[in-house]
C-alpha cells in the first residue's frame, strides 16, 4: 500500500499526513510549481520524519547531476520525473524512478521505461505538471493496472478515492489538490479523511 501526500511544504503537514498513515510524503522542486520547496527546507522536513516514510522529490525537466544532487541532500527515497525526461534517466539516477504518464502515453511508457519503474498516471497538463485536480480516466487506468505497477493520481479527494482504488486496483494513490487549503498548504481535516478512506479501500478483501 502506497499513499503518498505531495505538494508539502510545511512540517507540520508532513507530520500529520504521517500521524494519518501517509506512506510517502512528496516535494515539488520545480520553481514554476505553487507548490515549489527549497532543497534546504526539504531536508529539514525529511530529517523530522520516521525513517519508514518515503520521501519523493518531483522535478521537471532538470539534469540528471541536479536531480541526483538534491536527492542526496535532502535524503529523498525516491525520485518522481514529471517532465519530457526520456527512459535513459532510470539508469542514470542514483534512486528509484516513479514516472507521470497520461493515460494516452501509457502504453508507450510501458514499452520505453524498465519494469521497476513505478508508473504514476496523471492527468495531462504541459503548463503545470501535476496538481491540477483533473480526473483521469480510471477505466483507462485499470488496464494499466492489470499489467504494470502504478500509482493513480489526478483529481483524487477524500470523496473519490475509494471509489478510484476500488476501480482501478492500483498499486497506491498520490494526492495534492485534493486536500488542500491553499496551493502547498494543507487542509488537515482533508488529509485525514483522504488516508483514512484510501486505507480502508485498499485493505477491503
Amino acid at each position: 500500500m502506497f499513499l503518498k501526500v505531495c505538494g508539502v511544504t510545511r512540517l507540520t503537514d508532513a507530520l500529520h499526513a504521517v500521524n494519518h498513515g501517509a506512506t510517502a510524503v512528496g516535494f515539488v522542486f520545480w520553481p514554476r510549481s505553487p507548490r515549489f520547496v527549497t532543497p534546504d527546507a526539504a531536508a529539514d522536513i525529511v530529517a523530522a520524519l520516521p525513517s519508514t516514510v518515503m520521501a519523493v522529490g518531483v522535478f521537471v525537466n532538470e539534469p540528471v547531476d541536479a536531480i541526483n544532487a538534491v536527492a542526496g541532500q535532502v535524503r529523498l527515497s525516491a525520485v518522481q520525473l514529471h517532465g519530457d525526461e526520456p527512459p535513459a534517466y532510470a539508469a542514470a539516477l542514483a534512486w528509484p524512478v516513479l514516472r507521470s504518464v497520461t493515460v494516452d502515453g501509457a502504453r508507450a511508457a510501458c514499452d520505453a521505461w524498465t519494469p521497476e519503474t513505478t508508473l504514476l498516471v496523471d492527468a495531462a497538463d504541459p503548463e503545470r505538471r501535476g496538481g491540477t485536480g483533473v480526473t483521469v480516466d480510471w477505466l483507462q487506468a485499470a488496464r494499466l493496472a492489470r499489467e504494470r505497477r502504478i500509482v493513480l493520481a489526478g483529481g483524487l479527494t477524500p470523496d473519490n478515492v475509494g471509489e478510484a482504488i476500488e476501480a482501478v486496483h492500483p498499486y497506491g494513490v498520490d494526492v495534492s489538490s485534493g486536500v488542500e487549503e491553499a496551493p502547498g498548504v494543507k487542509d488537515l481535516n482533508k488529509v485525514k479523511r483522504f488516508l483514512e478512506r484510501a486505507r480502508e479501500a485498499f485493505e477491503k478483501p
